[in-house]
């Protein structure tokens, strides 16, 4: 670009500096004056040229600057009985002050104040987004989460933990509702990388036909209803953390040489896309069905299943955790008690026979329902087998227990009956329905929430 051309583009920037702006010679005599501060002064900007800086503009201090060659940045200076805020920048040449550019940067100081506000208000968006980023990355539970003195248990703690101070692949198996999950998390809540991203994936839960795009992610425009930007694929959101794979015996067989590559290669692409993405996660995997026998069928890819592998860990089923059964019955008990009644609620010492001779085949989730499903319906402080469900006492039909347990459940049902009838026939109104049935309106408010009977149509 020639000189003529470079110094037209210059004045083009200088008329377009929003706010106004002027340049003075050392002596305090105006050189350049843009169009938007003549305009805001009333003042023909070229008419200027020449003329001293305080023939022009109030309470300026550009002379000054010229003096002392400092600088005066977001200085407030009153023009036309407004407070701005502006800037007086001196222009030095082998250390000599050749010339000051002033500009007005806020024609309002007030405008300064609002613009603080918003940056504060964003702050404070920004802290409760990072927050909520991080409790959706971060982990709930940890090797202190796991209840348990038996024997298997301990040992199986202390797999975990040596598991947790390395990089290796986790393959934990187990029954249904035993907590593979919550292992998962102990793990990477105890690992180095317990401060990044957590990621679950349940296999069983996604349909073939889309979870190669929920594991690698696509590109723009990848298939028909796809995001314009594209989407990140759980491998792409694990970088730097963890991904669980749960129920990987589910994964499609189709899916699992690209799972293998993964694993091997770290290193994908996006379905629709050929640019490599580089992912550094640790991945940690879990299923309740027998793997090995599903090698054997043909199921399950050996080699992936032997990259998974490296450190296997099995959760035993609740009933061979022995004393574990009431260890956990009772930190459920406590965890729920302000959600519930607040009141003191124990088991007797035959409640707990009880559910150490269940077999529990739910394992600890059902066991987590009959303590709720208790609290629930429990009136009294002390659990007695009464209050328990009746599938409990498969093991003493024709006991008292069973008889008082029976009754209670047909009562149950019978309260429940009237309390919805009432409702429904007096068109919702509590009072009336309280007087149909002759009880207090209180004890229908009590007796709803204990059978969970909605109060409105709907």
């Amino acid at each position: 670009m020639n000189c003529t051309k470079r110094l037209k583009a210059f004045e083009r920037i200088f008329e377009h500096i929003h706010g106004g702006a002027a340049v003075i010679d050392p002596g305090g005599l105006i050189t350049h004056f843009n169009e938007p501060y003549g305009r805001f002064l009333g003042v023909d900007p070229k008419g200027q040229i020449g003329r001293h800086i305080t023939d022009v503009v109030e309470n300026t201090r550009m002379h000054i600057v010229a003096r002392t060659g400092k600088a005066e940045m977001n200085e407030s200076q009153s023009i036309k009985g407004q407070n701005m805020l502006v800037q007086r920048i001196p222009i030095k040449e082998n250390g000599k002050v050749i010339a000051v550019f002033g500009q007005v940067v806020f024609k309002d100081i007030r405008d300064v104040g609002k613009l603080a506000q918003k940056l504060s208000e964003l702050e404070s968006k920004v802290r409760i987004y990072q927050k909520e980023l991080n409790s959706l990355r971060s982990t709930k539970y940890t090797f202190d989460s796991i209840i348990g003195e038996s024997d298997g248990i301990i040992q199986l703690k202390k797999e975990a933990l040596k598991a947790a101070a390395t990089n290796l692949s986790v393959m934990i198996s187990g029954e249904s509702g035993t907590g593979k999950e919550l292992f998962a998390q102990a793990v990477h809540s105890e690992s180095f990388r317990k401060c990044r991203p957590f990621i679950r994936l349940n296999c069983a839960a996604i349909p073939k036909d889309l979870m190669e795009s929920e594991l690698f992610g696509y590109g723009k425009g990848a298939f028909t209803g796809a995001r314009p930007t594209g989407k990140a694929g759980k491998f792409e959101l694990a970088d730097t953390g963890t991904l669980f794979l749960d129920e990987i015996g589910d994964l499609p067989l189709e899916m699992q040489p690209k799972l293998l590559r993964v694993l091997e290669e770290k290193e994908f692409e996006r379905v629709g896309s050929n640019r490599m993405i580089h992912s550094d996660f640790r991945l940690i995997a879990a299923s309740n069905q027998n793997l090995e026998e599903m090698v054997d069928r043909g199921e399950f890819r050996a080699d992936l299943y032997y990259r998974l592998s490296v450190v296997p860990l099995h959760i035993p089923p609740l009933r061979e955790r022995g004393r574990d059964v009431l260890l956990l019955a009772h930190h459920m008990l406590e965890q729920n008690l302000d959600e519930v009644t607040g009141a003191g609620l124990r088991f007797s010492n035959e409640a707990e026979e009880l559910l150490l001779k269940h077999n529990w085949p739910g394992n600890a989730r059902e066991l987590h329902n009959v303590v709720e499903r208790t609290m629930a319906t429990c009136e009294e402080s002390l659990i007695t087998p009464a209050d328990l469900p009746l599938y409990l006492h498969k093991n003493t039909i024709g006991s008292a227990t069973i008889q008082h347990s029976l009754l209670k459940e047909v009562v149950a049902r019978a309260e429940k009956s009237a309390i919805v009838d009432a409702l429904k026939m007096t068109a919702y109104n509590k009072a009336k329905a309280a007087d149909m049935l002759g009880i207090h309106r209180t004890l229908l408010y009590k007796k709803a929430r204990k059978y969970s009977i909605p109060l409105t149509p709907g």
